[in-house]
């Protein structure tokens, strides 16, 4: 049976670039050890020098097979080094990534905000007992642009008819 008692421990870059079954192996095995921590930077280390391909897929197949073990939460921070040589130098890389990031997230926060203001205008509506034409749904439903929404749920308050939101609009 493979353990931590017949699986070297990686003590060398080199090996991690040329066998990374038997690297990731090593880790997973001695993930219990107190020498566990300095076997996952030996294997993060030799790891940036594999493709974008090829590191994520040992990075990933690595961190699921450390999920219920106490170094999980060191992998996870040393996988950052595999994608970045300078992780927290604010390189072009990484600032880039953390923008990307964010933008993604105001962006679907935004989504979220407009289907709400959606939802919200037509719920008004049908509780108000005004009929929505399928053209008016779709109009409203389509909509994207937080102000518009808002003006048209103020609207949506006092109108006599769905069409009545788009008064000057």
């Amino acid at each position: 049976m493979l353990g931590p008692d017949n699986v070297p421990e990686i003590a060398d870059e080199s090996v991690v670039a040329r066998e990374p079954a038997l690297a990731t192996f090593s880790a997973i095995v001695h993930s219990e050890s107190e020498k566990a921590p300095a076997i996952l930077d030996m294997v993060a280390r030799g790891m940036r020098s594999f493709d974008r391909a090829t590191a994520k897929y040992w990075c990933e197949w690595l961190e699921v097979e450390l999920e219920n073990t106490p170094v999980r939460e060191t992998w996870r921070e040393l996988e950052k080094m595999v994608a970045t040589y300078f992780p927290g130098r604010g390189t072009l890389f990484e600032e880039t990534y953390l923008e990307g990031k964010a933008a993604g997230r105001a962006e679907g926060k935004a989504e979220g905000q407009a289907e709400d203001r959606v939802a919200l205008i037509l719920r008004v509506l049908e509780k108000r007992g005004i009929g929505i034409p399928q053209d008016t749904r779709d109009r409203i439903s389509t909509c994207t642009d937080l102000d518009t929404l808002t003006l048209w749920f103020d609207r949506s308050l006092t109108a006599t008819a769905a069409e009545d939101l788009f008064a000057d609009a």
